[in-house]
């Protein structure tokens, strides 16, 4: 074991990087994701050299799969206050951005082997929608399954997001699924052996406008009635929580302490190790290029591996299940849009709660390493799937932030990024069972809060699928509703 420093910045030694490729991540970005190495202040610049030349002597890594991973802008760490600075014009549509790929390392990274033939159950998409449910049906015994995703495991929304987890929702369903899923990050590390680093600080949302403000008030009520201690706040009370806002303009806050913040990618490998373990392969940087059907069902996966015959379709790849849904003939609402996001870097811990303000859709808060971690929304993002980052985002989000928080205006942006909100007509997700395609069961349109709800998700949908029982979760969220007309339209979406 060597506790050689490979990333000062953020304390990876070289034992933590030989132990990431054991595991079998044999690409940069994998690393990075699972030991944290190259996301401090220096971004990779005095680390990414060394794990390239360990990773290069690996046997069995091609040299073509050694790939730097993508630099995140801004190019040098830059004060919040010069980008609040920055002039935005409001009118303008947001630009595709700074790419978030260098390049496509798919082909040098795919495994050579084939695919299995046969499996009981294909998951299409392996982000946490699609892990958490192979590991609950694993659970359940159902192991003959097989993950598929296009990319290296942390590549998609899952690993792209703020890691906020809340119980305030404004409907019964969502408030239920959000309490069980707290309830099950509580146990995560028990069960899985990984720390996701669950802190409750609460969620502190803030309203300006008086519709936000009834929108509030009439949902702690609903939240108050399923046992969800929401409380609304005056400005001055909200400033007691967090004694550095301004709350300029706010007439009144919810606040409910339970909520909190986790980080994203443990969870992630959670769920991945654990569905590995109970015999689930898992199966990354393969691409699906065919549904097979025969009559009303589908027969077969088609992938760049080879055809996988199954008896179970689980759609479950978030912004591109839409895409994948087009092979099968069958159309989904879903439609993508990119959500930017940023960190700074650390400071010592002042801020409990995760605060938004609904709204601008901002939101930040403070993670457990330090840094302010925070996006926002913007009403001219047109629909697609980009994940560019931009200028015009760093200056929207900054003058919005130290509007709330002045104090933070000397603090540097370290990074940003982008993911897509997979957003359906009624921000509700699609559950259950395609209507004329009986074995092809979809698992999408959670917007932006798929991340907080998989594991209660993937419970229930597991037992479903496993025993047969009859869940009304897979009939209120069925894809039919939409020709039907029965929407439930979720109305806390940050963004």
């Amino acid at each position: 074991m060597s506790k050689a420093l490979v990333c000062p910045c953020e304390d990876v030694t070289l034992d933590d990087v030989e132990g990431a490729i054991a595991k079998g991540f044999h690409d940069v970005e994998s690393i990075k994701r699972y030991t944290g190495f190259g996301t401090g202040i220096c971004q990779g610049k005095s680390c990414l050299n060394t794990v390239a030349q360990v990773l290069a002597r690996t046997p069995g890594v091609a040299p073509a799969a050694v790939l730097p991973f993508t630099p995140r802008p801004p190019l040098e760490p830059t004060e919040l206050g010069v980008l609040a600075a920055l002039q935005v014009d409001e009118a303008e549509a947001p630009s595709p951005g700074v790419p978030p790929f260098l390049g496509a390392p798919v082909a040098a990274l795919r495994p050579e082997e084939p695919v299995p033939a046969r499996a009981d159950v294909v998951i299409i998409g392996g982000g946490i929608m699609g892990l958490a449910l192979a590991h609950n049906l694993a659970k359940r015994g159902c192991t003959d399954v097989v993950v598929l995703e296009k990319d290296y495991l942390c590549a998609g929304a899952s690993g792209r997001n703020g890691g906020g987890v809340r119980m305030q929702w404004g409907t019964e369903a969502n408030i239920e699924l959000a309490k069980r899923s707290v309830e099950l990050m509580k146990q995560f590390a028990g069960e899985m052996g990984i720390n996701i680093w669950l802190r409750q600080g609460g969620y502190l949302f803030l309203a300006k406008s008086q519709a936000i403000a009834e929108r509030l008030e009439r949902n702690a009520k609903l939240h108050n009635r399923h046992g969800v201690r929401t409380e609304i706040l005056s400005p001055e009370a909200a400033r007691e929580l967090v004694p550095q806002l301004t709350l300029k303009d706010v007439a009144l806050a919810a606040y409910h302490p339970e909520d909190g913040v986790i980080f994203p990618w443990p969870f992630l490998w959670g769920y991945a190790h654990s569905a590995r373990k109970r015999g689930v392969r898992v199966e990354t940087f393969t691409h699906v290029t065919g549904l097979l059907r025969s009559g009303g069902r589908l027969a077969a996966v088609q992938t760049d591996r080879g055809e996988i015959a199954c008896q179970t379709v689980v759609l479950a790849s978030g912004a591109w299940s839409p895409q994948v849904a087009q092979l099968a003939g069958v159309a989904l609402p879903n439609q993508p849009h990119r959500h930017e996001i940023l960190s700074t870097e650390p400071l010592k811990p002042f801020l409990g709660p995760l605060v938004s303000l609904l709204d601008s859709g901002l939101y930040f808060s403070q993670s457990m390493r330090g840094e302010i971690v925070g996006g926002m929304g913007d009403p001219r993002e047109p629909a697609g799937l980009e994940q560019g980052s931009t200028l015009r985002f760093l200056g929207r989000f900054a003058r919005a932030l130290t509007e709330q928080l002045p104090v933070l205006g000397k603090v540097k942006v370290l990074r940003q990024w982008a993911g897509c909100y997979d957003v359906t007509p009624d921000n509700n997700p699609i559950l259950g069972r395609t209507p004329g395609l009986e074995n092809l069961l979809q698992m999408s349109g959670f917007v932006g809060h798929g991340f907080m709800m998989a594991p209660a998700v993937a419970e229930r949908m597991a037992e479903w699928m496993v025993s047969g029982q009859a869940d009304d979760l897979f009939s209120r969220f069925n894809l039919a509703r939409f020709s039907s007309g029965t929407l439930e339209r979720e109305d806390m979406i940050i963004g």
